[in-house]
């Protein structure tokens, strides 16, 4: 990890078709991570966060890659007061996070027998960003839910 980006590495046992339907498909986004994506999965299509009863929606929200099921690239969801709300984020935070450059994800998935090494890499942050250091506990949170969901058919108790 660095001053402008995030790495997360994890092998999942599991194939890169289940994978990647965990990390595209509402059913199953919805189990370990509680929210679920309104997209076509289309580079360049826009991209609907819903999550806790409430949706962001926002020009800049896109996917930027998809080449199933090796790699998925998007921009980071908008923050908006709604949401912050709902996140439970403070208003100083929100200023803060909400003045920052908007980031993007990806996910690299790599067989390798019995798992799949998944490579989370989130960037496109400036030297000190709030963003980051929220995301940089997060990431490890949610892969390890997914990895949990995927072995054993339960995400970790929330």
């Amino acid at each position: 990890m660095g001053d402008t980006s995030f790495v997360y590495l994890s092998r999942i046992k599991t194939t890169p078709e289940r994978l990647w339907s965990a990390l595209t498909e509402p059913e199953l986004t919805q189990r370990y991570w509680d929210l679920s994506f309104d997209t076509d999965w289309k580079p360049g299509s826009p991209m609907t966060w819903r999550e806790r009863g409430g949706s962001v929606s926002d020009p800049g929200q896109q996917v930027l890659e998809c080449d199933p099921p090796r790699r998925l690239a998007y921009t980071w969801h908008t923050f908006t007061p709604e949401w912050a709300e709902r996140a439970g984020v403070a208003e100083d935070v929100l200023e803060s996070i909400a003045a920052e450059p908007r980031s993007k994800v990806a996910f690299d998935l790599e067989p390798g027998g019995p798992t799949v090494r998944l490579m989370v890499t989130h960037d496109g942050f400036e030297p000190g960003s709030t963003v980051l250091k929220m995301i940089s506990e997060g990431w490890p949170e949610l892969v390890s839910s997914l990895k949990t969901l995927l072995e054993t058919g339960e995400p970790l108790p929330a």
